[in-house]
């Protein structure tokens, strides 16, 4: 079992690396379930990780939903370029149709600017599977697409909620795409992600900090919210991670 943490900050990577993460989904605005990182941010983390890791970029223009415009879609497409001419291993995408299937000219015309631009690509489909009318008919399409994971939480709100649903998806698989957990995914979960086949757990491993002060002015339109908070990868909870995959990948060859 691999462990992939998402990050949004070039330190952030550089903490996930050092501390053994297998991989770093990085983007932007996890707040809103996450946003394309720029190309900027995606140059830093590079120079922060220093080879020591791949970095998988996510690509979704806005929040909301999955259902894409043809300018939100080019806006995309030109995204998935830009980033893996940067040197991003891999992107992660997802589209659906208003009745909740892949939207398959969306994502076959990403897939493929994704090849074009770099022909080893590593793709992954995100949670919009999450959404999805039916997430083992979903799954079908993406080993069609020549996806190489899935990240979801089964359908459900949380990862320990949708264990069963991620246990089907592992067995309808059958190897041929890794079924990725993650989304409200707790440390106390790995044994049971473990424990289903799963091939990989996702994690923000993210902590809050503030400097906060008397008197401080707002900078938003949300009323009552922190002006000065914002959220940061935590080295520990990447080190647990990290230890809590170990100790099941051990349990598993017996050691």
């Amino acid at each position: 079992m691999e462990l992939e943490i998402a990050v949004t900050s070039a330190v952030g990577a550089g903490t996930a690396a050092s501390e053994g993460a297998d991989r770093i989904e990085l983007c932007s605005a996890l707040e809103l379930g996450g946003l394309t990182p720029s190309q900027g941010l995606l140059e830093a983390g590079l120079e922060h990780v220093d080879g020591r890791l791949g970095i998988h970029a996510l690509v979704r223009c806005r929040p909301g939903d999955f259902r894409y415009s043809a300018s939100e879609v080019d806006t995309m497409v030109h995204e998935v370029r830009h980033l893996l001419s940067l040197g991003a291993d891999g992107i992660v995408l997802g589209a659906l149709t208003p009745d909740g299937d892949v939207d398959s000219p969306v994502v076959q015309r990403l897939v493929d600017v994704a090849r074009q631009t770099k022909a080893d690509a590593q793709l992954t489909f995100h949670r919009a599977i999450d959404q999805s009318r039916d997430p083992l008919a979903v799954l079908d399409r993406l080993v069609e697409f020549g996806f190489h994971r899935v990240l979801t939480s089964g359908h459900e709100a949380t990862a320990g909620e949708g264990l069963g649903m991620l246990a089907r998806l592992v067995e309808r698989s059958a190897g041929a795409i890794g079924i990725m957990a993650g989304g409200g995914l707790k440390l106390s979960d790995i044994p049971a992600m473990h424990s289903a086949g799963l091939s990989a757990v996702h994690l923000s491993a993210k902590r809050a900090v503030s400097t906060l002060a008397e008197g401080s002015v707002p900078l938003g339109s949300q009323d009552g919210v922190d002006p000065t908070a914002y959220e940061v990868t935590d080295r520990e909870t990447v080190r647990a991670a990290r230890a809590a995959v170990n100790a099941v990948n051990l349990e598993r060859r017996g050691l």
